[in-house]
């Protein structure tokens, strides 16, 4: 069998390897045999293979935070899965391999009409837009918020849960190619993340409250957020591509008493919460209301092309399961 794993924590393409491994054995108990078929290349997957994520695992290890397979046989005791069933594994499973062994109390079934590459990206970004909504401001239907990277997996994931629960969203995009389908999938106003947006955002809303923002640039992009949340707003860091630079101007900040966050899913507050958001999820993928585009897929044997694909931008998929067609 397999499996794309590190010995060495460095440049992804140099240190991943792709290697044969023993076969699992047999489920016993509430174990369950899966066919892994598709797990994406994420950010975090590539800070842990460089030894930069605030998580690592002992080595030699696999890599891979999410992913989607078929179960392929179970333990004597499972009975809240068969055969054939596709399930989501937990994070941090190390999915980058052909087969795994896993508890079945880990894994989440899914819809079988759900696109199954959807489903890979399932576990990480739909949780973190849909806690990022809920646990910080009380937000009601007819509400604004704001978040820039809205063409991001979490941008889009933001939109369809906050549209889902009747807010109203201001998105920040860097490129003007991407606003007219991100207005599509429901954001009123969607500008340029420039120094020019706060007074947009002023002028498209007066005096409406704006107590919710969401950063996932880092470096100086939060300042301009901080400029248009109102009195007590929340400004919520989820990603730092641009670095941890403080907004370049903390006088929004201080004068209007704003609350900062890092926010970062993995934590026990959330955990009891994150099965009711990845059904919801689920089931928004199977109606097609949340959707995050694919650049490419790539199987196992070409790992050092797809992650400098990855690298360069484009969300890009394992193909795990070589004798499947799906």
């Amino acid at each position: 069998m397999r499996a794309i794993q590190i010995s060495q924590f460095g440049t992804p393409a140099e240190v991943l390897k792709i290697v044969e491994t023993p076969e699992p054995p047999a489920p016993a108990g509430n174990q369950v045999l899966v066919q892994m078929e598709y797990a994406p290349i994420n950010v975090n997957d590539l800070l842990l293979i460089k030894g930069t994520f605030h998580y690592n695992p002992s080595l030699p290890t696999p890599v891979g935070n999410e992913g989607v397979g078929k179960v392929i046989d179970i333990g004597p005791e499972v009975t809240a899965l068969k055969k054939g069933d596709r399930v989501m594994l937990p994070v941090y499973a190390m999915t980058w391999r052909e087969r795994m062994l896993v508890p079945a109390d880990d894994l989440i079934k899914q819809p079988p009409e759900a696109d199954v590459q959807q489903l890979a990206m399932l576990r990480i970004n739909p949780p973190a837009a849909a806690l990022m909504l809920s646990e910080f401001v009380d937000l009601q239907p007819g509400d604004w918020i704001v978040q820039n990277a809205a063409n991001s997996g979490v941008g889009r994931a933001v939109i369809a849960f906050a549209k889902a629960r009747g807010y109203r969203i201001i998105s920040l995009v860097r490129r003007a190619d991407v606003i007219d389908e991100i207005k599509s999938l429901g954001s009123e106003i969607v500008l340029l993340d420039d120094d020019n947006a706060p007074a947009a955002v002023k002028n498209a809303i007066g005096d409406k409250k704006l107590l919710l923002g969401m950063d996932g640039v880092g470096g100086t992009a939060p300042s301009r957020i901080a400029e248009m949340l109102s009195a007590g707003g929340y400004l919520l860091g989820y990603a730092f591509p641009q670095g941890y630079a403080l907004p370049g101007d903390l006088r929004p900040i201080m004068e209007k008493e704003l609350h900062l966050h890092s926010f970062y899913q993995v934590q026990p507050e959330y955990e009891a919460k994150i099965p009711a958001i990845l059904a919801e999820a689920s089931e928004m993928i199977a109606a097609g209301k949340l959707y995050a585009p694919v650049a490419a897929t790539y199987p196992i044997s070409e790992i050092v092309a797809a992650v400098a694909h990855a690298e360069a931008g484009g969300k890009v998929l394992l193909k795990l399961d070589t004798k499947s067609a799906s």
